[in-house]
């Protein structure tokens, strides 16, 4: 149940202090934590690295001192989140993170409530929370139905109707990384998320180690950041693995197209920054295998608000409750 306590709040504390809204993104390697007005505009923020060693309880310590410090200058109005996995709405627990142990079935909104006495807690998971944010105010703005995958560590997606997040039944939706597109089952997610094109490019320079791609990287990881300079430099072996990457999204999104057919896809994540190439190709390919009737197809876009994404999201959650 939506309670409006934000005019109570500000009536109560306005002597004393302002209220915030405040957006938390709680990553498997990465947390944020920010404050905003009203128009879900970032006025502070607080980033942290994610210790997976320490599980979900240390992440829960660094999300306690960042909002205690919050709360020495400010009355926290209402908490929006956007959660690393599926989360159930009726329950108010986390069914688990994929990244981070110690998460499943924690029971979030209520831990948020009774440890900063803030009554207003939404939480979804951050695919969701960043469909949100680039449906209102990024590249799907203005558009309808909109739908955004994020291709980061792991691949997730969040459909916008009218400006409203969609809801399936309990416990989640939209899990496009699960969607098998390949006979012997192979998702989406493992052939098109992060780590499964740094493995893809990994393989690669073991058996080419003499190729362009071998002398750019730098041994710590992340290759598929080096992907495009290497395609640029003429690597065609990594110009293969980037045409496959692309047919592969392209083949997946189809499956979203088929069923609910987007005005606008929105691509974010960490491999959304190749930018242009990944966007066109895509596109193209796109293109080429849905049906007849629904060609051109939607419109594909990358994704505007980057890192600002899922706080930005998380704060439009917590402002539901205005």
């Amino acid at each position: 149940m939506l309670i409006s306590t934000c005019s109570l709040n500000r009536g109560i504390n306005r002597q004393f202090m302002d209220s915030v809204f405040v957006g938390i993104e709680i990553g498997g390697t990465k947390i944020q934590v920010v404050t905003g007005d009203s128009q879900a505009r970032i006025l502070a923020r607080k980033r942290f690295v994610a210790d997976p060693a320490k599980g979900g309880e240390g992440i829960r310590n660094q999300i306690v001192k960042a909002l205690k410090q919050i709360q020495l200058k400010h009355s926290i109005c209402a908490i929006g989140v956007g959660f690393g996995g599926p989360f159930n709405q009726e329950t108010g627990l986390i069914c688990c993170s994929h990244q981070v142990n110690g998460w499943d079935k924690f029971p979030l909104r209520k831990w948020l409530s009774d440890q900063f006495n803030v009554v207003n807690v939404n939480i979804s998971n951050d695919a969701n929370t960043a469909a949100l944010a680039e449906a209102r105010v990024g590249e799907g703005r203005g558009k309808s139905p909109v739908f955004y995958i994020t291709l980061g560590s792991g691949i997730g997606g969040g459909l916008i109707v009218d400006g409203k997040l969609y809801n399936g039944a309990l416990p989640t939706e939209m899990e496009i990384g699960h969607i098998r597109i390949k006979n012997d089952g192979e998702t989406l997610e493992s052939c098109c998320s992060g780590w499964s094109v740094d493995k893809r490019l990994r393989n690669y320079i073991e058996a080419n180690s003499d190729s362009i791609l071998a002398s750019l990287v730098d041994g710590t990881g992340s290759e598929a950041k080096y992907l495009l300079s290497a395609i640029n430099e003429g690597d065609e072996g990594v110009r293969v693995v980037f045409d496959e990457l692309c047919q592969d999204l392209a083949f997946g999104l189809s499956h979203v197209v088929h069923l609910l057919n987007p005005e606008v896809i929105v691509i974010g994540g960490g491999l959304s920054l190749i930018g242009e190439p990944l966007r066109l190709r895509v596109e193209e390919n796109l293109k080429r295998i849905i049906m007849e009737a629904m060609k051109p197809g939607p419109i594909i876009r990358l994704a505007m608000l980057k890192e600002d994404a899922v706080p930005i999201g998380a704060l439009h959650l917590a402002l539901m409750y205005k």
